[in-house]
This record gives C-alpha cells, sequence and structure tokens, in this order.
C-alpha cells in the first residue's frame, strides 16, 4: 500500500501553499469563495487556464509524482469484502476488477458485455491456478445509457439482502470529436454515463451499503473537471448558449460527478459510515485513445512514457477502495465540514478538485437537478438511510 497517513499528507500539502493540486490552502480559499459565489454562467478565464495548466502539469510530471508507488498496487486481504464494479470489461475497470479479485475480494463486475466479463474471470482463474480455489467474481448486466437498467440492477443486488461493502463507478465515456448525442431516456450521453446513471445507482443501493458498513463509494473521476462547468439549468446543453463540444460534455459531466458526491458525503451522516471519495487515475492509455484524433494517437505513441496503463491508472482507484486509513480521512473531512469529499489523486495522495467544485450553492443546485432527472425525490437519501422504501420513476419495481 502507499505509504504515510492521508491526514499528515493533506496538512503537509497545506503547508505548501497553492498551485500544486493537492489538498491545502488553495481549497480553504475556494471554500470561502464557493459560499459566497451565487450562480455563474460560465468558467472564468482564470480558473479555466489553471485548470489546463493543472491538466499539462499531470501529463508531464505524473509518472514521477507516482514513482514511490508499486505496480500492481499491494493490496490488502480483502476476504469477505463485496465489490461493485462498473465498466469492469475494459481499461481500468478490467484492471481494478482483476486486481480486487486474486486478492479474494468478492467481485461483481457490472457490465453490457456479460460475456466477455464471463471469459475474462475464466482467464484471470486460468492465469492463476497457483491460488488453488475459484475467484469469488460473478457477472451481472448493467447498461448505464439506460436508467431503467440501474433500477433493475440496484433492484436485484437489494433483493439479495447482502451487505455491499464497495461501489465502484468507474464506468465512462468520452467520445472524442463526435456530435451530441442523447440516450433513450433523453440526456446527453457523457452527462448520462458519466454522471447521472452512476448517481442513481449510488443512492440505490443505499440499503446495501448500509448493510455493509463502513462501506464506501468510490467515483473515477478525472483531471478534465477542473476546465468542466455544470449549469443546473443546461445539464443536457440543449440551450445553445454555448456551442457543445465533446469536450465539454466530458469535462461537465466529470465536475457534475464530484459536485452531487460531495453533497453526497455531506448528506450522509457520519453515523451511517458510508465514505463517499472521488479519485482521479492520471492520464491512462485505455480504449478512448481509439477515438482520439489521429495527430493525438501518434503522440500516445510517440510519448509513451508520460502516459499510464491501465494498471498504473487503477492504482487510486484500489488505494480509495481497500486503504484502511481512508474512511479516517473523509471522516475528518466531514468534521471539519470541508466543501468537496475526499479526493485522491493518481499519486494515492490528497487532491485538492477545482475552484468551482467547492462553490457549495451551485453543488446545491446540481444536487436537486440531478434527483429530478434521475427520477428520485428531492429526500430520497434520507429515506434510505431510515430505511424507508422509495419509489423512483425509471425501472418496473420500486425501488427497496
Amino acid at each position: 500500500m502507499a505509504g504515510g497517513d492521508l491526514r499528515q499528507r493533506r496538512a503537509a500539502a497545506a503547508a505548501d501553499g497553492e498551485g500544486d493540486g493537492k489538498m491545502g490552502s488553495g481549497g480553504e480559499e475556494a471554500e470561502v469563495k464557493g459560499k459566497g459565489q451565487g450562480r455563474k454562467e460560465a468558467l472564468g478565464w482564470l480558473e479555466w487556464g489553471r485548470g489546463w495548466m493543472g491538466i499539462v502539469g499531470e501529463f508531464l510530471f505524473q509518472r514521477i509524482a507516482a514513482s514511490n508507488l508499486s505496480n500492481p498496487l499491494e493490496l490488502p486481504p480483502l476476504d469477505g469484502v463485496s465489490f461493485v464494479v462498473t465498466g469492469a470489461t475494459s481499461g481500468i475497470g478490467l484492471e481494478i476488477a482483476r486486481q480486487l479479485a486474486l486478492a479474494g475480494g468478492h467481485v461483481v463486475m457490472a457490465v453490457r458485455r456479460t460475456k466477455l466479463a464471463q471469459e475474462l474471470i475464466q482467464k484471470w482463474q486460468n492465469d492463476n491456478s497457483e491460488i488453488g480455489k475459484p475467484l469469488n467474481a460473478e457477472v451481472m448486466e448493467l447498461d448505464l445509457l439506460s436508467l431503467d437498467s440501474v433500477v433493475k440492477f440496484a433492484d436485484a443486488w437489494n433483493a439479495r439482502m447482502a451487505p455491499l461493502h464497495v461501489l465502484i463507478n468507474n464506468a465512462g465515456i468520452f467520445s472524442i470529436g463526435e456530435p451530441q448525442r442523447f440516450s433513450k431516456d433523453g440526456y446527453e450521453e457523457h452527462m448520462q454515463v458519466n454522471h447521472l446513471a452512476p448517481a442513481l445507482l449510488a443512492v440505490l443501493l443505499l440499503p446495501s451499503l448500509l448493510r455493509g458498513s463502513p462501506s464506501r463509494i468510490v467515483n473515477v473521476n478525472s483531471v478534465m473537471h477542473t476546465v468542466g462547468f455544470v449549469d443546473a439549468e443546461d445539464m443536457n446543453l440543449t440551450s445553445g448558449k454555448r456551442k457543445f463540444t465533446s469536450l465539454m460534455g466530458y469535462s461537465n459531466s466529470k465536475l457534475a460527478q464530484i459536485k452531487f458526491s460531495s453533497m453526497l458525503h455531506r448528506r450522509i451522516p457520519a453515523e451511517a459510515e458510508i465514505n463517499v471519495i472521488c479519485a482521479s487515475p492520471g492520464i491512462v492509455h485505455t480504449n478512448v485513445a481509439r477515438d482520439l484524433p489521429k495527430l493525438v494517437v501518434a503522440a500516445y505513441h510517440l510519448i509513451p512514457y508520460f502516459i499510464f496503463d491501465a494498471q498504473e491508472g487503477s492504482r487510486s482507484t484500489l488505494f480509495a477502495a481497500s486503504d484502511p486509513q481512508v474512511p479516517d480521512y473523509c471522516e475528518m473531512l466531514k468534521s471539519e465540514d470541508w466543501p468537496v469529499c475526499a479526493c485522491i489523486s493518481y499519486d494515492c495522495n490528497p487532491m485538492n478538485a477545482s475552484e468551482e467544485s467547492h462553490n457549495l450553492e451551485t453543488s446545491q443546485l446540481v444536487w436537486e437537478k440531478t434527483l429530478e432527472m434521475i427520477g428520485l425525490p428531492p429526500d430520497a437519501v434520507d429515506k434510505f438511510i431510515e430505511g424507508e422504501s422509495v419509489q423512483c420513476r425509471y425501472g418496473q419495481q420500486k425501488a427497496e
């Protein structure tokens, strides 16, 4: 595991000051600003510029910053620990699921391509026959482009009345250069797959996470959230105020995810012991590169030193999902009334999210609009925590 204490590393980062992207004084300043900013129309040029500087810095220096981490990350024994991992058939998600299963965890691969997932489990078993016992991994169907599918998955898992210890919302899309597309639910695809569907899944699985507490919700995020901006009145990006680009769709959805995660972190009472964490994997060479412009693909192959492979990119999420110090860190943030949920960087250190993510007023608007879009009442989280049932607009059955 990554050494040291998260709380001490956060304190050290605070002493270093602003500009390094870690949890520090910049976040404290953003907290003050966030409480009085009110509604904005767009990201300021200074914030936008700082975001891009952070992205370029991560690209150039991530391998150096993470050079102290083992690859693969050393995991503790995970026997008896249950994980749901979305998007587990390729890229980072595949590595996350494989390593958790090899460490003894009960891994549920929540995926669209169920046959491929079954084949992967068999391959992992064959490649690691020296383990001497079958891997505790299974496959359940989940399509994040269908909110009905999300409800169906959550109903099926909750019906087991089994504990869930960690939900890893890994699946995501970045349709680079593609025109704006909408799901059958009527939502812009980046926003639905990267934010709305994972948000619905997290809330609906709260009963199982309560049974498994202390438990965790880990959302795989991105440094690209730093150049995103979310208008709660135009989350579908259809108002025409700004011309849609795939970069806008992706970065906005990742910022929305952090804002919602932060509000969920604040809504869940400390005694429930359900922690919410966002993890940034770094700049990773995954299947998304297939959709990049040819010039960028060429750059990927020319400068592989700077870019993580999927195994390296999985480390921050695995750390967030399994390290025993993470719950204490989350508890500290909650006790300090920190406006953003725990964010873990690609080097398994605390990371300070963007200034815009600290804006509590806009985060509250995103929270309310998200619940409306995913068909849940405003008090859904409170009701689930209290053990009550909640009716979701999507799905054929009642979410229990």
